[in-house]
């Protein structure tokens, strides 16, 4: 039987969860604060010209730091099972493609179609996606073999049929990656770092060199002014990097708990140390995927870890968890449901009351509406009603 890479658990870990957790459940928050008039500048986004971040610019690098945590769970617990190299290899790579696919087709649905040309709303094409990722990637509980192939069948043929309805304003019949979308994104970035931990063997020095080779490639082509897009997949990449090597740091090998979090300390201040130098050329930037901000965001993300096992695993503070549970354990639906409420909510051609989406009644509403998702994904996840890639 294949040698795991590292000296991991074998179970959950319970302070990577409350991560995920938290990170999916302050999406659901500044996703729909998006576009509100009258809260707090600091909670958006900032605009792509400016040199700086606000909250809402801080989750999607949480996003790519936690897909990074996950990675050598996932590698080992897989050569554990006696899965040889090349076979996990495969399972990276049909990983990375499912959240590809699924990006390409939901940036595709945010603009450059033509409803006219597609004779039907964007909002219905939208629905039928979702139910085909359903399909394909659904949890199923049937005894038939038979019928969970033929219902991932279905749901390929739709998804093939829904790529050949779509058209563009332009007069395009095929659809185009664009910016690949955030799941597109973290995609690409987990195909990177998954395949870099496995041809690094686990080892922390080599892992650390590609976490500097994804800044000079930054570097290079930047300054060069070709391979824009391999400079932001380099930054991207970057962050799950950073979330990999904190995984290691917390939990590879048998040390104290104390010496853990005083290598968590000292990574982050690297990190933060490397923003702030390179801050002096270039900007903070999440648009522009830039070094300072991916620094800046991977130094947070490491703190918050810290402070995660220290209450979860070393304090065993452990009952406020389950408030987060349901979308740690269900990070997809919980990513996906909003976009779907929000594709039969216009398909409906209903409307938002101004009020909520105005000042404090927005963050009001923005909160029912973290808490409400949470509670319908838990309720969800009672039903086995999951994807799994």
């Amino acid at each position: 039987m294949p040698v795991p890479l590292n000296d991991l658990p074998r179970q959950r870990i319970l302070s990577v969860d409350a991560f995920r957790g938290l990170t999916f459940v302050l999406m659901l928050f500044v996703n729909y604060l998006a576009g509100a008039r009258g809260v707090p500048s600091w909670l958006l986004h900032v605009d792509g010209a400016a040199d700086g971040m606000g909250l809402a610019d801080i989750v999607f690098p949480g996003f790519l730091f936690a897909v990074g945590m996950s990675i050598p769970f996932g590698v080992n617990s897989r050569i554990a099972r006696g899965d040889a190299a090349l076979r996990v290899f495969g399972h990276t790579a049909y990983r990375a493609l499912a959240l590809i696919v699924m990006g390409v087709f939901m940036v595709n649905a945010e603009s450059g179609y033509s409803e006219q040309a597609m004779r039907m709303p964007i909002a219905a094409w939208s629905l039928a996606f979702y139910a085909a990722v359903l399909l394909v990637w659904g949890v199923y509980r049937f005894d038939s073999v038979l019928l969970d192939r033929c219902l991932r069948a279905a749901g390929v043929a739709l998804l093939a049929a829904l790529a050949l309805l779509w058209r563009g304003a332009d007069g395009t019949s095929m659809m185009t990656p664009q910016w690949w979308g955030i799941l597109g994104l973290i995609g690409w970035a987990y195909l990177a770092g998954a395949v870099l931990y496995q041809l690094a063997r686990g080892q922390l020095t080599l892992l650390l060199g590609a976490m500097l080779a994804c800044l000079t490639l930054y570097m290079l082509t930047t300054r060069s002014g070709t391979g824009t897009a391999l400079a932001g997949h380099a930054i991207h990449s970057l962050i799950v990097l950073a979330g990999l090597v904190c995984a290691l740091l917390f939990f590879d090998g048998q040390r104290p708990a104390s010496l853990r979090l005083r290598h968590g300390a000292a990574f982050a201040a690297v990190l933060a140390a490397a923003a702030w130098v390179l801050h002096r050329w270039y900007p903070v930037s999440k648009i522009g995927a830039t070094p300072p901000w991916a620094l800046y965001c991977g130094a947070l993300c490491v703190a918050l870890f810290a402070l995660l096992y220290w209450l979860v695993e070393v304090r065993a503070a452990r009952r406020w968890t389950v408030l987060v549970e349901p979308a740690a354990t269900s990070p997809l639906i919980t990513y996906l449901l909003p976009f779907a409420i929000g594709a039969v909510i216009s398909l409906a051609g209903a409307r938002f009351r101004p009020a909520l989406v105005e000042g404090n009644s927005a963050l009001l509403a923005a909160a029912v509406f973290t808490a409400t998702m949470v509670l319908v994904v838990a309720r969800l996840n009672i039903h086995n009603c999951k994807l799994k890639i």
